[in-house]
């Protein structure tokens, strides 16, 4: 008894330190040689849907060479019996040659030793089995075969921790390959590269993202279109404590009404006709990390009543469940529309807009940051060059010209757009940039006329108003000037007071918001206007 106590102990004790068992099976074979005659062991793996088996690992002692194996198919017959045995049986012995007939098929014809062979199961089922291979000339005792039954246990362990760790070697190598593909796609050496005009076009906007990231309050990200809040709340999660967790994006404006519930909250099986399984929802699988509602607008009334009581509980009920399910979830929603027009209009909940604008990020244009082109541009032209297998070429002085005269109603969106179809129309030669604008050689690009003024328009820094000049003779001032005195006087006439039915923001008829963002723009002080 002892020792057999002092081997189990000394075969634990092999197989702890090493995670992966072909790394232990010489050290654990020469322990079992001290206590039984032994002249190798195999370990094998058991694949129960290819009804086949495979040699994992294999060990000696150090004057003798570890017994050979190879993989074996069986057939039904042979399996049915193997499967059995595998699931309720326990150590068999035999020579080699005259053993049952999945062991003959693993093994060398010319192998006549004596055999030992146990079952490895975990409690998830079968996992593999132990053989036992005699020394020249010995045979295996009863008392050897109970000593071997005892094996069996740490072998299973040894077993499974193994197959554990190859999964997830082959989880991370998958990952890996989606990650390399996926900065291919988008023309990146790393996914977390700094947002491009972070400090020129964007500086003002970075800043605020760096003042919110560390904290969980809500973000409410408003811009047109094809300004990037997506790249800003990306920007927001990978800045925040929260960037080891997911970060899921759900475009609002795409989900159908009647399935907006189980998109956001998941469903029970059989909750409705179709829900064959539970389903987790965009807030479960967002859990410890940051879910950006794009399109927040879009919601319908109802949705947004219940969103609601998830931001204030912080939990969430699936649909046809019967309890709640506690979620950690940092919100950063997103919108091209006016939120606070929604609610003057009855669209938009109130309680739901003063939740979400905790902390509002107004976005500029593209037409306001033109600076940024450039750096845009050879972003996007590397990017489809390495998606087109085209060879990269650099922007001239004229193609970057041709850009910062043109309006860019969609933004980066369609700036993107504009760079990959110059790419293509120019080979790897050029960036065929007027083609690609639609431009002949006879046409000119019209510079776009400044359009009415919008929630989300942003003065450009890029104008001196200390030094401008007007552009032809006349009472005309350069309309940033003229904005600056028309704030100027509303303010004077509320006394620096901005919201409320009685503050600048309401006779100027602009969202308060917009207003302080273009007072920052300015360099107007309102507190000059206070009493």
């Amino acid at each position: 008894m002892t020792v057999t106590r002092d081997l189990v102990s000394d075969v634990w004790r092999e197989a702890c330190r090493h995670i992966e068992i072909s790394e232990s099976a010489a050290a654990i074979a020469k322990t079992i040689a001290a206590h039984l005659p032994l002249s190798g062991l195999l370990v094998l793996r058991v694949d129960q849907q290819a009804r086949s088996i495979e040699p994992l690992a294999s060990g000696a002692p150090d004057s003798l060479t570890a017994p050979a194996a190879r993989a074996a198919t069986l057939n039904a017959g042979p399996w049915r019996k193997l499967a059995a045995w595998l699931r309720g049986g326990g150590v068999i012995s035999g020579t080699a040659s005259e053993g049952e007939g999945w062991l003959r098929s693993i093994l060398p014809a010319t192998l006549t030793a004596d055999v030992l062979a146990g079952p490895l199961r975990s409690s998830e089922g079968p996992l593999g089995i132990l053989v036992l291979v005699a020394a020249p000339k010995h045979e295996f005792t009863a008392a050897d075969q109970r000593a071997t039954q005892q094996l069996l246990e740490p072998f299973a362990i040894a077993v499974d921790n193994d197959t554990r760790l190859h999964e997830l070697r082959a989880l991370r190598e998958a990952a890996e390959a989606d990650r390399a593909t996926l900065l291919t796609r988008l023309g990146r050496q790393d996914v977390n590269e700094d947002v491009i005009g972070a400090r020129t076009g964007l500086r003002h906007v970075m800043e605020r993202v760096e003042l919110v990231a560390h904290s969980d309050v809500p973000v409410l990200i408003l811009g047109e279109t094809g300004t990037g809040k997506e790249v800003v709340s990306r920007g927001i999660h990978t800045r925040s404590k929260r960037s080891d967790g997911p970060f899921i994006r759900v475009n609002c404006g795409a989900i159908p009404p009647e399935l907006v519930d189980s998109q956001l909250f998941g469903h029970e099986k059989g909750s409705f006709t179709g829900a064959s399984d539970q389903h987790q929802g965009w807030f479960e699988r967002a859990d410890r990390g940051t879910l950006f509602l794009d399109e927040i607008g879009e919601l319908p009334l109802p949705a947004q009543v219940r969103l609601l009581r998830v931001l204030q509980d912080h939990q969430i009920e699936r649909v046809g469940g019967k309890s709640p399910v506690r979620v950690d979830v940092r919100i950063v929603a997103a919108t091209h529309r006016d939120l606070s027009a929604m609610v003057k209009d009855r669209t938009f909940r109130e309680d739901l807009w003063y939740r979400i604008n905790v902390f509002p990020i107004l976005l500029p244009t593209l037409r306001e940051r033109l600076e940024d082109i450039p750096s845009l541009v050879r972003h996007f032209a590397q990017r489809a060059a390495v998606r087109f297998g085209l060879p990269a070429v650099e922007p001239t002085a004229a193609d970057l010209r041709q850009l910062a005269e043109y309006s860019w109603p969609g933004n980066i969106r369609e700036l993107g757009a504009v760079i990959d179809r110059a790419v293509i129309l120019g080979g790897g030669r050029t960036i065929d940039v007027a083609t690609a604008l639609g431009l002949s050689r006879q046409q000119t690009i019209v510079p776009a006329i400044p359009s009415d003024a919008t929630m989300y328009e942003v003065i450009p820094e890029t104008i001196p108003l200390g030094e401008a000049r007007l552009p032809f003779a006349g009472d005309i001032v350069p309309l940033a000037m003229a904005m600056r005195q028309h704030i100027e006087r509303a303010l004077g006439a509320t006394r620096g007071r901005i919201e409320g039915h009685r503050g600048a923001a309401a006779i100027l008829q602009i969202n308060p918001h917009t207003l302080r963002a273009r007072m920052r723009k300015l360099g107007i002080d309102a507190s000059r206007y206070r009493d």
